[in-house]
């Protein structure tokens, strides 16, 4: 097997999900050819050179649908010879994406591969292909499909977190996004025009910078209602040892729905020697895992401990984590379960204050975890995401 190498990592800023947000006027397909053409820009790679692109998308409806791996490419321009793949692991979708193209270069099956991912949840909103595992109750509990804060508000009660450890979590995600968005951090980014508003979108709409303690104790529980309804009984018969369920998450410590896409182009060692340009980071190995279905977003962990295991590394050895904030609780099991220093995990915020741009966030993510590797001067990087039904993914990176 040969090496996979990342060559370059590039996203759209997160906009809100919602009909005045600054992406909300694009389409899907827009919005991924800004990327493409500004991957050919900065990379000065020829699309011909392509083999395929591979790309996470949870919502496959309307006009996320029909493989808009695929048909991006050709709404672009880019050559019929590439070929499209869709892929779907609920939100650990864009890693998962991201580890079939090193696959694909490791094998000598192609030289370059363009992986990333796409959601605009405010033009295709969540649940709207009507999954029966989500919106039939009998079947979903037959199939133990639980809503991702029933699984949040599992863990809390397996973990004790109180509403009071959930907000702060959330306060910090938002301070630390903050400082790096004003300090310039998110160097991915590429600005996208919006021509119906008017406007260029810049920097990530998701972050709430005024966000405080009192803020955040003021939000009701979210996932109450659904408890009541019956996941509470179905979740603690499922766990004897629980005597109830604590109803800790709230709007503001749980993830923004987003809109936005990110692409990654990985390489085999030729490419680069053909564009002239430097990998900047080697993927080293990657890891899917399920945990337990009642949980919901324990996948993250699951597949974060299989990679460290696999590898041989502790905590220690590793210099940053970019760790899916699927809600707050999630955050004190990555750190109690696998023993992460607070300053070594999500170092510039999570999706509660960053926006979840379900597809998009694994790729997303991974790009952060470079930039600031780069920044830091540092080596040797996870990034993990959680899905639904307990499914998760992992990415060892190590920058060159």
């Amino acid at each position: 097997m040969g090496a996979a190498f990342i060559y370059d990592a590039i996203r759209t800023p997160r906009g809100r999900a919602k009909a005045d947000g600054g992406l909300h006027d694009l389409t899907p397909h827009e919005l991924l050819r800004c990327l493409y053409r500004s991957l050919e820009q900065r990379t000065w790679i020829n699309p011909a050179l392509i083999g395929e692109v591979i790309l996470g998308c949870v919502t496959q409806h309307g006009e996320q649908a029909g493989n808009i791996a695929k048909t991006s490419t050709l709404y672009a321009g880019w050559p019929g010879s590439i070929g499209g793949l869709t892929v779907n692991r609920f939100c650990s979708s864009g890693i998962d994406a991201i580890s079939i193209a090193a696959l694909k270069i490791a094998a000598g099956q192609e030289r370059a591969v363009v992986a990333g991912g796409v959601e605009m949840m405010s033009r295709v909103p969540m649940l709207a292909d009507q999954a029966a595992v989500f919106i039939d109750p009998a079947f979903a509990a037959q199939c133990q499909m639980l809503m991702m804060g029933s699984g949040a508000d599992l863990i809390a009660s397996l973990y004790g977190v109180t509403r009071e450890q959930a907000d702060a979590i959330a306060l910090q995600s938002q301070q630390r996004a903050e400082r790096a968005r004003s300090e310039g951090y998110f160097t991915s980014i590429i600005p996208v025009k919006n021509p119906v508003k008017g406007i260029t979108v810049t920097e990530d709409e998701c972050i709430r910078a005024n966000t405080s303690p009192e803020s955040l104790a003021a939000l009701p529980a979210a996932f109450a209602g659904l408890g009541a309804a019956g996941v509470d009984a179905l979740q603690l018969a499922g766990h004897p040892g629980l005597t109830g369920i604590s109803h800790i998450h709230t709007a503001g410590n749980s993830p923004a729905m987003a809109d936005a896409a990110a692409l990654v182009l990985l390489g085999n060692e030729a490419l680069g020697q053909e564009l002239g340009i430097s990998p900047r980071a080697r993927v080293v190995d990657a890891a899917t895992a399920s945990d337990d279905p009642l949980q919901v977003l324990s996948g993250c962990v699951a597949a974060t401990r299989k990679l460290m295991e696999r590898q041989g590394l502790s905590a220690a050895e590793v210099d940053l984590f970019e760790l899916h904030e699927a809600f707050a609780a999630t955050v004190v099991k990555c750190r109690q379960d696998l023993d992460i220093p607070e300053d070594k995990l999500n170092v510039n915020g999570g999706v509660i204050a960053l926006g979840h741009p379900m597809g998009a966030t694994g790729a997303i993510m991974a790009g952060t975890l470079l930039d600031e590797l780069e920044r830091r001067g540092q080596h040797r990087g996870i990034v993990a995401a959680s899905g639904a039904a307990g499914a998760g993914s992992a990415l060892l990176i190590e920058r060159l």
